[in-house]
């Protein structure tokens, strides 16, 4: 099951992600493409490892023990967020809807009074986002804020970060943001059938001449139908959601700051694409004075 879940996303998914990120995985695709059968015996990550959830309290950063009962009061849940994002988890990867579980999890204990999600990703396919910016919302809606704290923070990653109440660098020699954009791939196996003798029949009903349309122009060659009707709307939506997001911090004016260009720290501070450079625990701190504001705003609108 892990192997064609893997399998899918990689074959037919379209991707919030940074091509640095996507040629990293080249070696995996080829080994998923290949049919290796190592890796089709695999089993979720998750299955042997749960998702490596710190703490971080009094300025101590410590291990979660085996629930969040077990933290001091008014800890803060340091979740990961790393590496290629996928929806469900694989043999090397946790998928986001197990991080999406465990950030519902901490949103729900007395204990734990803010979140900081640890970033440190290029992105990934785009189904991997709404399980996050849900559990992100819940979170919000329990009066407990979520601050990203990023290194590496593009595309579906910084999507995600946008939902957060603040995103700060965790340094200013190599953390990145931005690569705003959507991009699709695939490989058209045609003549490799053909060389093998194999040939592929596909028919399509009278009644569904629009069924596959701008996929089948794109293998052809022609790629305006799928980037009309497939990446452009997934593009539009993703720069009105950080922009929403983001609201005013944003000078959208930016150039290429929506089209996928990339900014160093200091840079995305300057742009609105991050509110500051500081640590891990400073951003604990921050979370937890968010959350304290939140707090006070809620009881003051009772009144």
């Amino acid at each position: 099951m892990v192997f064609s879940h893997l399998y899918s996303a990689v074959c037919r998914g379209k991707w919030f992600i940074s091509f640095r990120e996507a040629e990293a995985n080249l070696l995996l695709v080829q080994r998923l493409l290949s049919r290796d059968a190592s890796l089709a015996d695999g089993k979720p990550l998750s299955e042997s490892q749960p998702v490596p959830v710190m703490l971080e309290h009094e300025g101590r950063l410590m291990k979660r023990g085996n629930s969040f009962a077990d933290a001091p009061e008014g800890s803060t849940a340091v979740i990961p967020l790393r590496g290629t994002m996928l929806k469900y988890g694989t043999m090397c990867s946790y998928g986001t809807t197990e991080i999406a579980s465990v950030i519902r999890e901490a949103a729900a204990s007395k204990n734990i009074s803010s979140i900081v999600l640890d970033i440190d990703s290029g992105g990934g396919s785009v189904d991997a986002i709404a399980p996050l910016a849900d559990a992100i919302r819940q979170a919000q809606s329990a009066r407990k804020a979520v601050v990203a704290s990023c290194s590496l923070c593009a595309s579906a990653a910084y999507y995600v970060a946008s939902y957060c109440n603040e995103i700060l660098a965790d340094n200013d020699i190599d953390a990145e943001f931005g690569s705003i954009g959507v991009m699709m791939s695939f490989a058209d196996y045609a003549k490799y059938y053909e060389n093998e003798g194999i040939k592929v029949h596909t028919i399509y009903s009278n009644l569904s001449d629009y069924k596959n349309a701008p996929f089948e122009a794109a293998k052809k060659g022609e790629y305006a139908k799928i980037r009309d009707e497939e990446l452009d709307p997934l593009a539009r939506d993703f720069q009105e959601n950080v922009k929403r997001n983001r609201g005013a911090r944003l000078k959208a004016d930016t150039e290429g700051v929506l089209r996928g260009r990339m900014f160093y720290a200091r840079d995305a501070v300057r742009t609105g694409l991050a509110d500051a450079v500081g640590t891990l625990a400073q951003a604990a701190e921050r979370s937890r004075e968010l959350s304290a504001q939140m707090c006070i705003d809620d009881y003051m609108h009772k009144l």
